[in-house]
C-alpha cells in the first residue's frame, strides 16, 4: 500500500469551503511532499470485523513505482550530492574546452593580422552563431537530449583548432562557421541542465529558486573563466620560451612615434610596419595548437562519462499530445521575442558580446600586443581570467544577500569608467602595471554580466529554458559579430564611442525590466493572500497571463522521499 500525498491533492482540500482542518492538518500541507511505502496490509486489532474470514484484505501492491502518479518521479535528499558532481563535471569540461578555445581566439587578432584573417574568422563564428541560435538548439537538444548535444557541440571546435595548422580564409572561416553551429546548442543545453537541477536542488533544500539558479551559474563561470588562465598561460610560455618571444628587450626598442598609434588611436589598416604584431614561427604555433587539440577531445570524454543524463531530473519525462512538432520547436526560439522582457534584455546582451569581443580582439591587439608584443598577451589576458573566475563566484553567493541590483549598477560603473580611461590613456611599455590593471578591473565587470544576466534569463523565462537561453547567445553574438564587423574599419576610440552608447541603452532597458518584474511580483503577493481579488481581476482582464517567471513544472513533479 502507497500513500502519495501530491500538490493537486493538498489544493482540492484547500479549496473545500466545508471542509473541517485543524491547526496541524494545515502545517503537514505546508511541508514537502512525501511518499510513503508500506509492504503489508496494516491490521486495527482494535475492530474485530478485520480478522474475519469474510471480508478480503486488500491486494498488496507488487511494485513500489507503480504508486507513483503518471509523469512525477521520486528524488531522495542524498540527491543533491550527485547534482553538485553533474554541475563539477560540467563546469570542468567547460574549462578544458575553452582553455583550448580562449587561448586560440585570444591570439587571433595578431597571429592572424594579415587582411585581417584572425578577426574574419571569429565573425565567421559568431554569424553563424547567430544563426544557429534560432533554428538548431530546440530541434538538436528535443533529439540528441541535453548530454548529448553536450558532447556532440563540444567537438565542433576541433576543426578550428586544427585549421591553425594550415590558417586560410577557406580553412578558417569554414571551421569557424562549424564552430557557430555548435556553440548554439552547446550553451542552451548547458544553460538548460544547470536552470532545471538547480530548480530541483533548491526543492531538495528548501531554499529560494532565484539563489541557486544564480549560485549554480556562479559555480560554473568559476570554472570557466579559469579557462582564460590556462588556455593564455599556454600560449605565453610556448611562445615566451621560444625563439619569438626569449626575452623582451624588442618591447623597449618600439619608438616613440610608433607608440602615438597604439591604445584608442590605434587602426587596423593603418598599422603594418609595427614589429611587436609580427606572426610567431609557425613551429611554436603547431605546438600551441597541438595542446589545444587534445583539450578538445578530452572535454568531450568527460560529458560523455561522468555528466548524469538530464532525463534522471525529468527532461522528456511529459509525452502529451500537446508536445512540439518539429516546426514548432524550430520557431519557440523566435517565438521568444515577442515577450516584453526579452525585447527589453536585447541591448544588454549585445553589449555582453561587444566587451567580451574587445577585451578577447581590440585590447590585445591596439594595447598589449601594440605597446608590449606578442608574448605578453596572455599573460594580461590571465590576469582577467584569474579576477572574472574568483568574481564569478563571490557574485554568485553575494547575490543572494544583497540583490541583483547592486550587483549590475556595479558593473556598469566599472565597465563606464574603464571606457573613459581607455579613451584617454596613452599605452607604454613602461608601465606594465596599468595594463595588469585594466585587464583585471574588466574581468570584475564581465564577471557581473555573465553571473547577473545569465540567472536573470533563468528565472524570467523558466518555462522556456532552451528557447530563453538560445536568444540570449542569439543577441550575444550578435554583439560579436558587429564588433568584429567594424573591427578593421574603426580605429580603437571610435569602437569605445560606441561600446559606452550601447551599455547606456542596455542598462535603461534592464532597470525597465527590473521596476516591472519587481511590481508584478508586489502585485502577485497581494493577489496570494486575498484570493477573491484575484479571483475577480481575474474575471476582469478575461486575459492568460505570461508565466514565464511563475513556479516552473517540475516543481509539481518531484517527489520527495524522507525515508
Amino acid at each position: 500500500m502507497v500513500a502519495t500525498y501530491d500538490a493537486d491533492r493538498v489544493n482540492n482540500r484547500r479549496s473545500d469551503p466545508y471542509s473541517r482542518r485543524s491547526s496541524k492538518d494545515k502545517d503537514r500541507d505546508d511541508k514537502d511532499v512525501v511518499t510513503v511505502s508500506v509492504s503489508t496490509g496494516y491490521t486495527n486489532k482494535g475492530f474485530k470485523g478485520d480478522n474475519d474470514n469474510d471480508l478480503a484484505k486488500p491486494p498488496v501492491e507488487p511494485i513500489e513505482d507503480e504508486s507513483i502518479p503518471k509523469g512525477k518521479f521520486k528524488l531522495s535528499r542524498k540527491e543533491k550530492w550527485r547534482i553538485l558532481k553533474n554541475i563539477a563535471a560540467v563546469s570542468l569540461a567547460f574549462m578544458v574546452q575553452f582553455t583550448a578555445f580562449q587561448g586560440t581566439a585570444n591570439l587571433q587578432s595578431s597571429i592572424n593580422a594579415k587582411e585581417g584573417l584572425g578577426t574574419v574568422s571569429l565573425s565567421a563564428i559568431y554569424a553563424a552563431l547567430v544563426v544557429s541560435c534560432i533554428f538548431v538548439p530546440t530541434f538538436v537538444i528535443k533529439r540528441l537530449t541535453v548530454k548529448w548535444t553536450l558532447c556532440l557541440s563540444l567537438l565542433c571546435y576541433a576543426p578550428y583548432i586544427a585549421a591553425q595548422f594550415y590558417p586560410r580564409f577557406y580553412t578558417l572561416v569554414p571551421a569557424g562557421v562549424l564552430v557557430g553551429l555548435g556553440a548554439a546548442p552547446m550553451w542552451a543545453a548547458k544553460a538548460t541542465y544547470l536552470t532545471q537541477v538547480g530548480a530541483i536542488y533548491a526543492k531538495l533544500t528548501d531554499q529560494p529558486v532565484d539563489g541557486i539558479i544564480v549560485r549554480f551559474f556562479g559555480f560554473f563561470f568559476l570554472a570557466w573563466q579559469t579557462s582564460e588562465l590556462w588556455g593564455n598561460l599556454i600560449s605565453s610560455l610556448v611562445l615566451s620560451g621560444g625563439a619569438h618571444g626569449g626575452g623582451h628587450d624588442h618591447n623597449t626598442t618600439v619608438s616613440e612615434e610608433a607608440l602615438r598609434s597604439c591604445g584608442s588611436n590605434f587602426c587596423v589598416l593603418g598599422n603594418k610596419g609595427l614589429q611587436n604584431l609580427n606572426r610567431p614561427p609557425d613551429s611554436e604555433i603547431y605546438e600551441i595548437s597541438s595542446i589545444y587539440l587534445a583539450c578538445i577531445v578530452l572535454a568531450s570524454i568527460m560529458v560523455a562519462l561522468f555528466v548524469d543524463p538530464l532525463s534522471r531530473y525529468g527532461e522528456n519525462r511529459k509525452k502529451t499530445g500537446t508536445e512540439l512538432n518539429g516546426i514548432q520547436m524550430l520557431s519557440a526560439t523566435a517565438y521568444q521575442l515577442k515577450k516584453p522582457y526579452q525585447q527589453l534584455l536585447i541591448p544588454i546582451t549585445v553589449w555582453i558580446g561587444m566587451e567580451q569581443a574587445f577585451i578577447g580582439a581590440d585590447f590585445t591587439q591596439a594595447y598589449v600586443a601594440c605597446a608590449l608584443g606578442i608574448p605578453l598577451v596572455g599573460y594580461v589576458m590571465i590576469c582577467f581570467g584569474v579576477v572574472n573566475a574568483i568574481c564569478s563566484l563571490l557574485f554568485g553567493t553575494l547575490m543572494k544577500y544583497i540583490g541583483r541590483v547592486p550587483l549590475m549598477a556595479l558593473g556598469f560603473a566599472v565597465h563606464g569608467v574603464l571606457i573613459w580611461v581607455l579613451i584617454v590613456w596613452r599605452p607604454h611599455p613602461n608601465s606594465p602595471h596599468i595594463f595588469f590593471t585594466i585587464s583585471s578591473l574588466w574581468g570584475v565587470g564581465d564577471a557581473v554580466w555573465q553571473t547577473q544576466v545569465n540567472g536573470l534569463y533563468g528565472t524570467l523565462f523558466r518555462r522556456n529554458k532552451e528557447a530563453a537561453f538560445s536568444n540570449y547567445r542569439l543577441w550575444e553574438s550578435t554583439g560579436y559579430v558587429v564588433a568584429y564587423a567594424y573591427s578593421t574599419h574603426l580605429c580603437a576610440r571610435m569602437k569605445l564611442y560606441v561600446m559606452g552608447v550601447v551599455l547606456v541603452v542596455g542598462m535603461m532597458g534592464y532597470a525597465i525590466v527590473e521596476i516591472r518584474h519587481s511590481i508584478k511580483a508586489r502585485r502577485q503577493k497581494r493577489l496570494a493572500e486575498d484570493p477573491k481579488a484575484a479571483a475577480a481581476e481575474a474575471l476582469a482582464q478575461n486575459t492568460v497571463e505570461e508565466t514565464d517567471d511563475e513556479k516552473d513544472d517540475i516543481d509539481d513533479e518531484i517527489i520527495i522521499t524522507h525515508l
